[in-house]
């Protein structure tokens, strides 16, 4: 089989010259892996691990990692690693299933333990290689995180082990001939100490990328991607407010300019003073063309009486898309609309598993439109991660307010009110989530709090105030720290911190008579974000 450099395959478009892929057997970690590859300067992309050996060769990876996953490599109907990914001559690291799988393929043995690891679990190492050089040495003791059940027990021929630990003998594996390396372990998350330098060490020392892939390099491909596309026809962006949309539209107008227009939809559920927020910053600073269409009763009277959020979601996705499409018929003559489309939203559209990633980003339109559209979509973003966009927005110019903004989820208010959309409950929600960000801002925590959010219960409690009983709603508090918005933990207020906010809620807010503080914390691998 020959080697990459000297495959004659189809080309594609690219980001970058240097670039690692991702094969993703299914973990929910996966996107980690890419957040920290992204954030060494790295640019790569998460591909299924079914995805051809034609796509693979024209893609011209500098290294490939495999990463772990849900099933057994002893099951009858086990993912399996193409064979290209071990011919075409570049460095290859497996991670749990991907270590399991690659021995397995290569003539080493797995076996079901009774004997499982999850969590965190003491590595020892036991030998030098490549991938530990500069990190790890020899008879140094590290946290890692294990979650698995199947292990390794006998290595293909090449390799050793150079790592292990209490159920794992094979814990990591190196053939440094071939430049092939295995880890039972995820480096990929937080409680694995040098997690991250372990992924570096593969893409900079062993496959050679230099670290050049930066928001102001992706901003110049991306402004001549565009321009590319769109020619000299019109764009019109759907503008919500939110950071994707913001950046998207900034960056499109700095390639095009007057070709773009933008159109607020204003559903009527969004927070306190947004809407003026986004005429003004886009309209009179930027100077975008932007069409503002309230269209707060039409919504409202479609919801009237829905309670299921996920019908709540549908039904806000569907009204967007008809007023959208009647106000963008108005323009006449527009060829390409612009969305806000992110990577994490491509990956789960295309997830190999079938999962419930299409119940999660229902109100995302990742694939395509309406046929009745009749547009091409230009989604400049979709290789791009959150935090990446946040870092294209400074570059881009957006103002602070737009950049560090709290997510914020497209069906607004609507789907943090538990039950029936009123008038009445819209104005409470929006007058307690007013008061819950203004005083984390006073307090100088609004940027070390990745979302923080009101939702308004769909119960009401007995209370006294004064000399009067009271009967009124009950609402809750939620704010969770997060470094790559696909794990979170609960933000650690101080209790004189939330004290101060209910009482201000309470005494300010007529209706809402009790607040409470959700204290949830989400595992690694969860995503929540709207």
């Amino acid at each position: 089989m020959p080697k990459l450099s000297s495959l004659s395959a189809p080309q594609q478009t690219s980001l970058h010259h240097e670039r690692i892929l991702i094969l993703d057997f299914g973990s929910q970690l996966t996107q980690l892996i890419a957040r920290r590859v992204r954030e060494s300067g790295v640019y790569c992309e998460i591909w299924p691990f079914n995805t051809s050996e034609e796509r693979i060769l024209a893609f011209s990876p500098r290294g490939i990692i495999l990463s772990g996953g849900p099933a057994s490599v002893n099951s009858p109907n086990a993912p399996r690693i193409p064979n290209i990914v071990f011919a075409c001559g570049v460095p290859l690291l497996g991670i749990c299933y991907g270590q399991q799988a690659m021995c397995q393929q290569l003539g080493g043995h797995v076996k079901t333990s009774t004997h499982r690891e999850y969590g965190r679990a003491t590595l020892t190492i036991t030998e030098d290689c490549a991938l530990f050089e500069g990190i790890w040495s020899p008879h140094d003791k590290e946290q890692v995180w294990m979650n698995h059940e199947d292990k390794v027990t006998m290595l293909p021929t090449g390799f050793r082990a150079v790592a292990v630990s209490q159920n794992a003998p094979f814990a990591a594996i190196a053939d440094d001939t071939r430049k092939f390396y295995g880890l039972q372990f995820h480096p990929e998350v937080v409680h694995t100490t040098h997690g991250a330098l372990l992924l570096r060490q593969f893409t900079h020392n062993i496959a050679g990328c230099t670290g050049t892939w930066t928001m102001a390099s992706f901003r110049e491909m991306a402004i001549h991607k565009i321009r590319e596309q769109v020619g000299n026809e019109h764009v019109i962006c759907g503008l919500s407010g939110g950071v994707d949309s913001s950046v998207t539209a900034v960056l499109i107008h700095q390639a095009i300019g007057k070709q773009l227009t933008c159109i607020f939809v204003d559903h009527g559920m969004l927070r306190d003073g947004e809407a003026e927020e986004v005429i003004h910053t886009f309209r009179d600073q930027f100077h975008i063309p932007l069409i503002h269409c309230n269209a707060s009763d039409i919504f409202l009277t479609a919801l009237d009486g829905i309670t299921d959020p996920e019908v709540k979601r549908k039904t806000i996705g569907r009204l967007f898309i008809d007023v959208f499409e009647k106000e963008a018929t108005k323009l006449g003559g527009a060829q390409f609309l612009a969305q806000g489309t992110l990577y994490p939203d491509v990956i789960e559209s295309i997830t190999p598993s079938g999962g419930p990633s299409v119940t999660i980003k229902s109100h995302h339109n990742v694939g395509g439109l309406p046929e009745r559209m009749n547009m091409k979509l230009v989604e400049p973003l979709r290789a791009l991660f959150k935090d990446e966009v946040r870092a294209l927005g400074k570059v881009l110019g957006l103002p602070q307010c737009f950049i560090g903004r709290h997510p914020f989820p497209g069906p607004g208010l609507a789907i943090r009110i538990l039950g029936a959309i009123t008038q009445e409950r819209l104005e409470l929600l929006r007058r307690v989530d007013k008061i819950f960000l203004e005083e984390i801002r006073t307090a100088g925590l609004y940027d070390s709090i990745w979302q923080a959010f009101a939702v308004l219960l769909p119960i009401r409690t007995v209370g006294v105030m004064g000399d009067n009983r009271t009967y009124d709603y009950v609402c809750s508090l939620r704010a969770v720290t997060s470094t790559d918005g696909m794990t979170a933990d609960v933000y650690p207020f101080e209790m004189t911190f939330l004290n101060h906010v209910a009482n201000r809620i309470v005494n300010e807010v007529s209706g809402i008579n009790r607040v409470t503080y959700d204290i949830t914390s989400k595992p690694p691998g969860t995503i929540e974000w709207e």
